[in-house]
């Protein structure tokens, strides 16, 4: 038994190199001779949990859980995918899956939310990225290990689930009860605000997402007629994904250029991304909102137009994800996820655990309009001179004007004023360009 165990483990054991070739062919890391003592003790410690453990355990089993460890070890990004995970992996990128909508991470052996994923019932149900879910349906969940507490947050579409989560500033747990439903992402909206400003909102970069923002930024130059004066993109709770979409991304806004560079152990992980011309808006005001549920490709284009100062990043904090996973099926049906390379930003910086810093810092908060009522205006005096027009400035309340998402979302609020803003400076600046044409004399 001992000898077929060392077989299987320098099987095994050869996964990292193997996966290396996959990659480049040929892999950078010196031959080294296998850890014989360690594969011995390791086969007593197999022999001894089949033979003497309180109940029967499967040899293939045994291995599983072994290989679950030793990728456990690494980082928080690798992982074994057995069959339903790898199935629930390709899902995911395609823009379908079920369950309750949050991308989650782990932290002290809790379930940590990076981000809950617009309309889905965990969003829906009040779930904020950072919250620790510390139990499902009454059973804990430290040290149960991440695949299996997202095994339990699966199931039937309509089925009820009860998460117990602890949340910064709440004295006590809160107990939120959803009912699971088949999650579509959406992966790109649009819509066109006042003064024919754009709003992009980016839910996940899936394998369209590229195509997506494309067609999202033409259907606001279309709708505008050609007039369109900005764009908010909003990366907030976006937990990345793919990430030649980020790359997509990221050259909508900018015209050439190096976007984000890879460097790992192998050669191939060593990638470039440089701009093309492909470029639908290289000049048009842009700014970017971010939050700590910005995560991984988010950060990439948050990253990239930072460094090029393409446009004015504002918000929060981002998550701090600057690895790459690389995913290498083992067979048709199972994968390992394995962490290849960190990603850098034009500029060489690493996001991994820092994050990207918004260039204006804004919390979300509630925005409240003063009461100015008690004034008088000129118009309110009796006898008052008319205007050149002849017609009274009657007031308006630009506010009812607004939509009601600008209302209550204050940090989109406080982008849209940055974005006037930026149009205000362009205005002048043209304008003060053409008078020095005007007035330069003609050259000899």
């Amino acid at each position: 038994m001992s000898r077929l165990l060392i077989i299987a483990l320098c099987s095994v054991l050869s996964l990292p190199v193997f996966a290396q070739e996959v990659l480049n062919g040929e892999a950078k890391v010196a031959p080294s001779r296998l850890p014989l003592d360690e594969l011995r003790a390791f086969a007593e410690i197999f022999e001894r949990i089949r033979t003497s453990y309180v109940e029967t355990v499967d040899d293939k089993t045994l291995l599983e859980n072994a290989i679950h460890g030793m990728l456990s070890g690494l980082d928080p990004h690798s992982s074994y995918l057995g069959s339903e995970d790898f199935e629930d992996l390709r899902n995911n990128t395609s823009g379908k899956f079920g369950g309750l909508g949050i991308e989650v991470g782990i932290e002290d052996g809790f379930i940590k939310v990076v981000s809950p994923i617009d309309d889905t019932p965990a969003q829906k149900a009040g779930i904020l990225a950072g919250d620790l879910i510390i139990k499902i349906d009454d059973a804990p969940v430290k040290g149960i290990g991440l695949s299996n507490a997202i095994d339990k947050m699966r199931g039937q579409p309509g089925s009820k689930i009860e998460l117990t989560i602890l949340r910064e500033g709440e004295n006590q747990p809160l107990e939120i009860s959803l009912n699971r439903a088949e999650i579509k992402i959406t992966s790109v909206k649009q819509r066109l605000l006042e003064d024919n400003l754009g709003y992009v909102r980016i839910t996940q970069f899936q394998e369209n997402t590229g195509a997506d923002i494309h067609k999202a930024l033409q259907t606001l130059l279309d709708e505008s007629k050609q007039t369109l004066a900005g764009v908010v993109l909003d990366l907030r709770n976006n937990p990345g994904g793919v990430l030649d979409a980020a790359v997509a991304v990221s050259d909508a806004f900018i015209d050439s250029g190096l976007l984000v560079y890879t460097q790992g152990r192998v050669t191939n992980a060593d990638v470039r991304y440089q701009a093309t011309v492909d470029t639908l808006m290289p000049d048009l005001p842009v700014v970017v909102l971010i939050n700590a549920g910005s995560a991984s490709a988010s950060e990439i284009v948050a990253g990239a137009l930072q460094d090029h100062k393409r446009a004015v990043i504002m918000g929060t904090q981002s998550f701090g994800k600057g690895s790459v996973q690389t995913v290498l099926p083992l067979n048709g049906e199972h994968a390992l996820k394995l962490t290849t390379a960190r990603y850098f930003t034009p500029n060489g910086r690493s996001i991994q655990a820092k994050g990207i810093t918004p260039d204006i810092e804004v919390h979300q908060g509630k925005f409240t309009q003063a009461n100015e009522a008690g004034y008088y205006k000129e118009a309110d005096l009796e006898g008052h001179l008319s205007s050149d027009d002849g017609k009274e400035n009657k007031s308006s309340d630009n506010h009812n004007s607004q939509n009601d998402r600008i209302q209550k979302d204050y940090q989109l609020n406080q982008a849209l004023t940055v974005l006037k803003g930026m149009n205000i400076l362009n205005r002048s600046h043209d304008k003060a360009a053409n008078n020095e044409t005007a007035t330069d004399p003609a050259g000899a």
